[in-house]
């Protein structure tokens, strides 16, 4: 085991020899992760340029896109290990609903329905009761608990952040995933969102996966950060490699 990975049995995720491909107008482009190990409770950034492949990682460990090729690529939640190339998209389905957490970029808040309803969704996703008392509590740590009756178009930019940020965590999921949360507030926000997402994650024992631009926001406050060497492997075709930042 390598310095700053996890032990065997605190693993969440686990990729060895994974590969991404992906072509577009002409150009290839693939994303290679040799062995990444990912532990509960653990606060991990991915840390790139635009182009590297953050978001692919990022929507791979969310179950949404499977590798081209792998050696391993598996997911440990509530006791059990899943081989998730082994796995339908019913079962990939039901693991995303239960087990993960997503925060988007720009949010991703339902329009039509109030901030404490948005957060309360996945509760009602996963049939879970007592979820009213759980987004309260949420909204009031993230200090937007007088928005609960908003509509998301009503709210700062931050507001809504944060309101994302809670939703994510509303059904008490093992894993968040979250996606340029702060790239779209301003630095002073960011650093907020950044410090309540980490306290929140950090009390709930949640794994918290960020994918981030800036590396000074993570640089103090992550567990580990990883990034990419990107190299040319000939006339459009690149590869993006993912290794630990130094």
């Amino acid at each position: 085991m390598e310095q700053g990975e996890p032990a065997d049995g605190q693993v969440v995720y686990r990729l060895r020899e994974v590969l991404k491909n992906r072509a577009k107008g002409g150009s290839a482009f693939e994303l290679c992760v040799p062995s990444l190990d990912i532990g509960r409770g653990e606060f991990v950034a991915i840390v790139g340029a635009s182009g590297c492949g953050k978001s692919t990682l990022l929507d791979m460990l969310g179950l949404v896109l499977s590798p081209s090729q792998c050696g391993e690529f598996s997911l440990r939640v509530a006791g059990q290990k899943h081989s998730l190339m082994d796995l339908g998209e019913a079962s990939l389905a039901r693991l995303r609903r239960a087990h993960l957490g997503y925060v988007l970029q720009t949010g991703g808040l339902l329009p039509f329905l109030t901030v404490g309803n948005n957060v309360h969704l996945p509760c009602r996703l996963n049939a879970q009761r007592g979820g009213q008392l759980q987004v309260k509590t949420l909204l009031e740590r993230l200090k937007i608990g007088d928005q609960a009756h908003k509509k998301p178009q009503f709210l700062s930019g931050g507001q809504r952040q944060r309101a994302a940020i809670a939703r994510a965590l509303a059904h008490h999921p093992p894993v968040v995933l979250a996606d340029e949360p702060t790239a779209a507030v301003d630095k002073f926000t960011a650093l907020e969102i950044r410090d309540q997402f980490k306290e929140l994650t950090a009390n709930l024992g949640i794994t918290l996966v960020m994918v981030t631009h800036d590396e000074a926001l993570v640089s103090q406050a992550a567990d580990r950060i990883l990034t990419f060497q990107v190299e040319p492997l000939g006339p459009n075709h690149t590869r993006s490699t993912l290794r630990e930042a130094s």
